[in-house]
């Protein structure tokens, strides 16, 4: 037997000891590790971040303009495809529930277990703890922006996952490899550009293996070992000083999900997901139903302050940036990460994914986030809020306990669920862009994981803040080709566009009785 197969037998008790041996290594030397790292590592991350989040002067406040470039994109296709983000919602909730699905076609997954796995990578902490630091700064009118961006932005979630799909590559055993890497080299390739059209590709996948350890790993599992310390007694918890047992066993329940595949990963999101969000949107309606009196006056400030903000800096301006920044950090539309997952998807038209994938920031920045912010201003906010100390998770577990006492603990399990969903999903988007870069193999796939499942613990137990800073600013970066890719392709899609909804307007593409 052939020490490949020996390791392909075995890759979960690998998985195991090397877990164990990390942990074991970085427990005995981890006093000041985190800070030698992070020493190291900030004049590099000093630069990037002034480079990719480089803000101009206007009206008093600045607009970084990594922001004005996803929002702009966000507008630009929204107009382009002449507000399809609000006309095809209908044919997308059918699209979803696999009206038009015959499971026949090339893929991997459903229409409906695609977006529940997209979506599991975006709907996270931000949702909690983001929002709140959103009215905390900006007042209830940076969530009017919030909601304006997010709107926009399902128009830029539509062309990268019609372009996912388009350019995929299915392998001979049918499993699928798809995202802005494929679309970039094959696209650009083929509209004359074929010099950049790789280099491009290579840039995105390296990006996005950098940035999934950090923002979809790192980060995820050290907030969920917080939000566990809190529920199981605060600084007194018995936990408080185990990240080490919590990192270990969190990365074996993340192993036992991805080493399963696209396939594992969307069977579980596809179960998680809905749970998580109907959950946590059930609490936030009894809270706002609890304190229905104060509705009117919640919706008349988000319209009113989101013009003639309260002692804001930059005026309109300033809170407008906030709500821009807080949706596209929220929903990712323009970082393309979600049509790696939508390019699995099983259909021979491209176009529907695209339908299917602009509901993605509805969901997670129009419902979700919103939610959290309607809590927030009918419960505990008051002018000043930002003097108070109290910010981030910790404003929105003392909004949710304003009315229901006990509900801190069950919100703090949903939001170490997003974490957990959130890990999974960026595993994903980091494998595939680790596998366009050394070849899809199963060993480059396991080895992957095993580094990843590594670094799940590793967040648990030091702070590499400047490593985190880091990888956040290289997602971040990604939009920039992508983004540059999207105007360039965005006649083919308009042309499949126009394709498709003749063809279902004839009849010829028919709902499945």
């Amino acid at each position: 037997m052939s020490y490949y197969s020996i390791f392909q037998k075995n890759t979960f008790r690998i998985l195991f000891l090397s877990i164990f041996f990390i942990l074991n290594k970085t427990t005995l030397s981890a006093q000041g590790f985190d800070e030698r790292i992070n020493n190291a590592v900030q004049p590099l991350v000093d630069g990037l971040n002034q480079f990719i989040f480089f803000g101009i002067p206007i009206f008093g406040t600045e607009m970084p303009l990594i922001v004005l470039w996803l929002v702009s994109a966000a507008v630009f296709f929204t107009f382009y495809f002449k507000f399809l983000n609000i006309s095809g919602f209908r044919h997308a909730i059918s699209l979803v529930k696999g009206d038009y699905s015959t499971g026949k076609d090339d893929g991997e997954v459903s229409h409906f277990q695609a977006l529940a796995t997209a979506l599991s990578g975006t709907v996270g902490i931000g949702n909690i703890g983001g929002v709140a630091i959103l009215i905390t700064i900006g007042g209830p009118g940076a969530l009017f922006w919030m909601i304006f961006a997010g709107l926009m932005g399902m128009s830029t979630k539509f062309i990268e996952c019609v372009l996912g799909v388009m350019y995929r590559k299915v392998k001979p055993d049918g499993s699928i490899s798809g995202g802005p890497m494929y679309y970039l080299e094959k696209g650009l390739a083929a509209r004359g550009l074929g010099s950049i059209a790789k280099p491009l590709g290579y840039f995105y996948a390296i990006s996005m293996v950098i940035g999934c350890m950090g923002i979809g790993n790192m980060f995820q599992s050290n907030q969920a070992f917080e939000q566990f310390v809190f529920i199981t007694g605060g600084e007194e918890s018995w936990f408080a000083d185990k990240g080490w047992l919590f990192g270990a066993v969190i990365a074996l329940l993340v192993g036992a999900v991805i080493l399963g595949g696209l396939k594992s990963i969307a069977k579980v999101t596809s179960k998680l997901v809905p749970f998580m969000g109907v959950t946590y949107v059930a609490f936030a309606l009894a809270i706002i139903f609890m304190n229905f009196d104060k509705v009117p006056w919640a919706f008349n400030a988000i319209f009113t302050q989101a013009f003639t903000p309260e002692g804001m800096t930059g005026g309109m301006i300033g809170v407008m940036v906030l709500g821009f920044k807080r949706a596209v950090f929220s929903n990712e539309a323009g970082i393309g990460s979600a049509s790696i997952i939508h390019s699995a998807v099983k259909t021979d038209e491209p176009v529907t994914e695209g339908y299917v994938a602009l509901l993605e920031p509805f969901i997670d920045t129009v419902v979700i986030c919103t939610m959290t912010g309607l809590v927030i201003l009918t419960t505990v906010y008051e002018p000043g809020l930002a003097n108070s100390g109290v910010q981030g998770v910790e404003l929105t577990s003392k909004a949710f306990a304003a009315n229901i006492s006990w509900s801190v603990v069950p919100l703090s399990f949903i939001a170490i669920l997003f974490a957990f969903s959130t890990m999974i999903s960026w595993s994903y988007y980091g494998l595939k862009g680790w596998t366009y870069l050394f070849g899809e193999s199963a060993m480059a796939e396991n080895i992957f994981k095993l580094i990843f499942c590594g670094f799940v613990a590793l967040g648990c137990m030091i702070q590499l803040n400047a490593v985190l800073d880091f990888s956040d600013a290289m997602v971040f970066l990604v939009s920039v080709p992508n983004i540059i890719g999207l105007y360039i392709l965005a006649p083919i899609v308009k042309k499949e566009l126009k394709g498709y909804q003749q063809r279902l307007k004839d009849g010829v593409i028919k709902k499945v009785s």
